[in-house]
């Protein structure tokens, strides 16, 4: 196989070579793909896919018939035709109870499993992504017994109450229980189906992904049950997976090169997360296989442990057109949730999903990178995440994004359970977050989530509006206000003015009666009157009263009259 690959690597730059050896940049502008894509197949590292073989091909002036047909010899490609045999592996998806005649390698395992289970009401399955942990629990544990499984979703006391018979003496199985803490958003929701489950009579068995050890230590009747039940699920031993990879052969009559067995389990040996790149990676050998037999040059061709996940994502994404591909990159990053660093796969229902995405998802499932039942869709695996730079390249460029992404799909789907009810739309910052990013993601909304955020944005419009009205109206109020305290303070101060204006014409009036008695006296009211308000009758009767009568002449002085005589004599 090298020595093939490093052949066809040098008849591809002879190719360039005769073309004139046109820089890699100008064959990308006329092939479609990346310069570093098309130097890359020239370096006889890898086989090239297909689709990058044919269009640098074209764009040297070669001939593709050939390049095609020697391709797939190199490869081993079957020709596209299927011919409708089952194969017997399951690629990246875990094994489901029906396929516990394929699964092979943990009977070890499984009968310490059924023991624990025997022993103990809850059990708790620990281990890490990739173990085998769902396989074993589904094609082993649940395949053996009555039994439901169930997987925990945004919403598991739904998935419980669509899943589990009341009454019936089964085995409950749920499977990636971290679901209650990656997909359940309502805290609520969260304890009340721990709860749930923990308080159950029957016997229930946990799959939980080792890293969300420290989120079961938080609650403490988990760890109660933890301490009880725990079951950890290691890497497969040397024999196990030499196991796992010829025995499903052998049943459906296939053999397995024993240089392929030999170099399967030395670069698989002692990696606890390497299962579903082994068994994806059997499968596309199995695809290439030579008559009945799996081959070395097979399992090389489909990239080996490291490269085959990736292969086989890239050749799909280089079989789009441009707008499938922009399909394909909203699809994945609508099938993943977000939680601190590290990415999660997301079970998206179907209603969730606009009729074009529908048009690429049945290529991503027979290539086993998402699974899909009659309601659901999911990545197969996790993965996929590590294996398949670009995917983690989409996903990396707006982490942020995604998250504002993710909680607007959850509230429309909330916002949808309640019959549209308007005290379930987005206000203050988590609108105007949602809607900073949908302005340049238009494309990546669903219809639903146009609608829901359309109405969030118009009952916002319409509380601006009621909300500047109803200031409208305080000012209002608060102009009529103070202009009844202006008036009242007029009001007030002319009824002073009146009320003293009278007084002095009274006291004026009074004086003339006691003046020839007590002159002085008379003199004091009548510069009283005055000054209380300097009337014509005050006037009068102060110059009266300062008149010379009989004896010697008066002085009297009147101050602070500002529109008057300072003195009178």
């Amino acid at each position: 196989m090298d020595n093939d690959l490093a052949e066809f690597a040098e008849d591809l730059r002879a190719l360039r070579e005769k073309a004139g050896n046109p820089p890699y940049r100008a064959l990308a502008a006329q092939a479609g793909y990346a310069a570093s894509t098309l130097a890359e197949a020239t370096s006889g590292r890898r086989l090239p896919t297909l689709p990058v073989t044919l269009a640098l091909v074209d764009a040297l002036g070669g001939d593709p018939a050939e390049w095609e047909r020697r391709w797939r010899d190199l490869a081993s490609e079957p020709a596209p035709a299927d011919d409708g045999e089952a194969a017997p592996y399951v690629g990246l998806a875990a094994f489901q109870t029906s396929d516990a005649d394929r699964f092979f390698g943990r009977e070890s395992v499984l009968a310490e499993l059924v023991e624990r289970v025997a022993a103990c009401r809850v059990v708790v399955v620990f281990g890490a992504s990739g173990v085998g942990k769902s396989s074993l629990l589904r094609a082993g544990l649940a395949a053996r017994t009555p039994s439901v499984v169930l997987t925990p979703g945004a919403h598991p006391l739904a998935e419980w109450a669509a899943r589990v018979p009341p009454g019936e003496d089964v085995l409950i199985v749920v499977d990636q229980f971290e679901e209650v803490f990656t997909l359940c958003a309502d805290e609520d929701e969260r304890r009340r189906f721990i709860g749930l489950v923990l308080g159950e009579r029957r016997k229930v068995v946990l799959g939980v992904r080792a890293d969300y050890y420290a989120h079961c230590a938080r609650h403490p009747d988990l760890v109660a049950v933890v301490r009880s039940g725990h079951f950890a699920v290691g890497a497969m031993s040397t024999d196990e997976l030499r196991d796992a990879v010829v025995r499903p052969a052998a049943r459906v009559g296939c053999a397995v090169e024993s240089a392929l067995v030999t170099r399967l389990v030395s670069e698989a040996t002692g990696q606890p997360g390497v299962l579903p790149m082994v068994s994806h990676v059997l499968l596309e050998t199995w695809r290439r296989r030579r008559g009945n037999t799996l081959t070395l040059r097979g399992y090389l061709a489909a990239g080996g442990i490291d490269k085959a996940i990736a292969n086989t994502a890239e050749q799909i994404h280089d079989s789009l057109d441009d707008h499938q591909e922009r399909l394909v990159r909203r699809l994945f990053l609508r099938l993943t949730a977000v939680e601190d660093t590290t990415y999660n796969r997301r079970r998206v229902p179907r209603t969730e999903l606009d009729d074009d995405h529908h048009t690429v998802l049945e290529r991503l499932t027979a290539a086993r990178l998402l699974t899909v039942d009659e309601s659901r869709v999911e990545i197969s695996h996790e993965a996929l995440f590590r294996s398949w730079p670009r995917l983690r390249e989409w996903l990396d460029e707006d982490r942020e994004g995604l998250r504002v992404h993710r909680a607007l799909t959850e509230a429309t789907a909330a916002w949808q359970a309640v019959d549209r009810e308007p005290g379930a739309l987005y206000r203050g910052t988590r609108l105007t977050a949602a809607r900073e990013w949908a302005h340049g993601n238009d494309a990546a909304l669903t219809s639903a989530e146009r609608e829901f955020l359309g109405a969030s944005l118009a009952a916002a419009r319409r509380g601006t509006r009621r909300m500047r009205q109803a200031v409208g109206v305080l000012a209002a109020l608060l102009v009529l206000a103070v202009g009844m305290s202006v008036h009242a303070v007029d009001t007030s101060r002319t009824a002073d003015r009146q009320r003293d204006t009278a007084l002095s014409q009274k006291v004026a009036g009074d004086v003339a009666a006691v003046r020839a008695e007590d002159p002085a006296r008379s003199a004091r009211l009548s510069l009283a009157a005055f000054r209380l308000a300097p009337t014509v009758e005050a006037r009068g009767s102060l110059l009266s009263a300062s008149a010379p009568g009989r004896g010697r002449p008066r002085k009297v002085r009147v101050r602070g009259n500002a529109g008057g005589a300072a003195c009178v004599a």
